[in-house]
Order: structure tokens, then sequence, then C-alpha cells
């Protein structure tokens, strides 16, 4: 018996709730794309509705083939309003550059977007909880997780996992410079782009860890994704 799955459609559904209706030339649908920017990128901000005040929140998540996978404290709520079947959105952006432009108006920024909507699943199970903390500290360093001491019990027992299926997605991107008329730039003072790039900075060791440990090689050179 053929047990694979079968691969999921290259694009997502053009649903109306993730259409991209302003500019919808730099929308895409594009699994790829999306999938690329969600696995570069490492802190969402998750949108709600609790006790009828809107809420953002910003947290890390993991993706694993096609799901996000989102954690927390039982308490929290976030997870509480999350795990109900409340509905939520999803941001991810990631900042590429900013716009110069001869006008006031004019400037922007280069970025890269993913908006996901869904439900949630809870995650049950010792084993199942298990393998998406592992997941987690994964994305965090690659090799990580045999480095450090798992999760225990009463750790466990006080974290929720929320597995969110990635059916409905779209992403944004903007790329290039200003949107301007060419007799805007006459006389004009620089115009341009200011590229703007993620990179790690100089390792700062914990005072309270190993000081004869080195840093390892992944931690060093350490890049995204992982």
């Amino acid at each position: 018996m053929n047990t694979n799955k079968p691969a999921p459609p290259t694009d997502f559904p053009h649903t109306e709730r993730t259409r991209v209706t302003r500019k919808p030339d730099r929308g895409s649908y594009d699994r790829e794309l999306i999938y690329s920017i969600l696995d570069q990128a490492f802190v969402c901000s998750i949108a709600f509705i609790a006790d009828g005040i809107p809420i953002v929140v910003p947290t890390n998540y993991v993706r694993v083939e096609d799901k996000l996978y989102l954690h927390g404290s039982t308490a929290s709520r976030l997870m509480k309003t999350l795990s109900s079947g409340a509905p939520f959105t999803i941001n991810v952006t990631i900042l590429d550059g900013i716009v110069f432009s001869p006008t006031a108006t004019g400037h922007s920024v280069n970025y890269r977007s993913v908006v996901v909507m869904g439900k949630t699943e809870i995650i049950e199970g010792h084993d199942a909880k298990m393998a998406a903390m592992r997941e987690f500290v994964e994305y965090v360093l690659k090799g990580r997780w045999a480095d450090v001491r798992p999760p225990t019990e009463q750790e466990m027992k006080g974290t929720m996992v929320l597995a969110v299926p990635l059916v409905e997605a779209s992403a944004k991107v903007r790329k290039g410079f200003a949107v301007n008329d060419i007799q805007e730039y006459e006389g004009s003072n620089w115009t341009g782009v200011l590229p703007f790039k993620w990179t790690p900075g100089e390792p700062i060791r914990d005072p309270r860890g190993n000081p004869d440990a080195p840093v390892p090689a992944n931690v060093a050179n350490y890049t995204r994704p992982q």
C-alpha cells in the first residue's frame, strides 16, 4: 500500500481572506515563496480578539512541512484563545531595505511578508509534544537539542503546543526603487535604497555558564534559515 502523502498544490488558494487587494501585483500565493519567508523569519505577530479587545502578540514559531507550530504557557491568553477555536491572523515581515524618494510621500520600504489564517489543532500526548519542542529548539539553532536538557514532565504539563495547518496563506513583496514620475527627480537630492540584512553579532558568554566551553561553530557562524 502506498503511504506517501500527495504533494501539496504549488499555490495556496486565493481566498477572500488572504487575497491581496492593495497593490495586488505585489501579492503571491506561491507555496515555495511563502515557505522561504517563513523559514527565514523568526518572530510572528498574532492578532486575535480577547474579551472584546483586539490584541497583537509577538511570538516565535516553527514550520514543519505544511504546519506552523506555536507554543506557550497553558495559562497564557494567547494559547487559551487560539485553542478555543477563535479566529486569528498570523503575520511575518522581513525588512529588506528603506526606499528613499525625491518626495516626502514617496518614501517606502522593501519587504517580504506573509499572512496566514486558519484554525489551531492542540498537540496531545507526551511524544508528540516532545517532538514539537525539539523542532522549536532546532529552529533556533540546528543541532542544539543534543546539547541541552530536555523539558521536564512539569515543564511539559505547563506548556501548550498548537499546530496551524497551512491552508490559507499569501505573501506580499516589495522591491526596487521609489515609484515617482521622472520629473520629480530633476534637481533632487540623493535617492535610492538602503539595504537591510539581519546579521548576528559577536556571541556574548553567559557568566553563569561553563567558562571553558568554546563558542560552538554553528553559533559563531550563525545564519538563517537554519
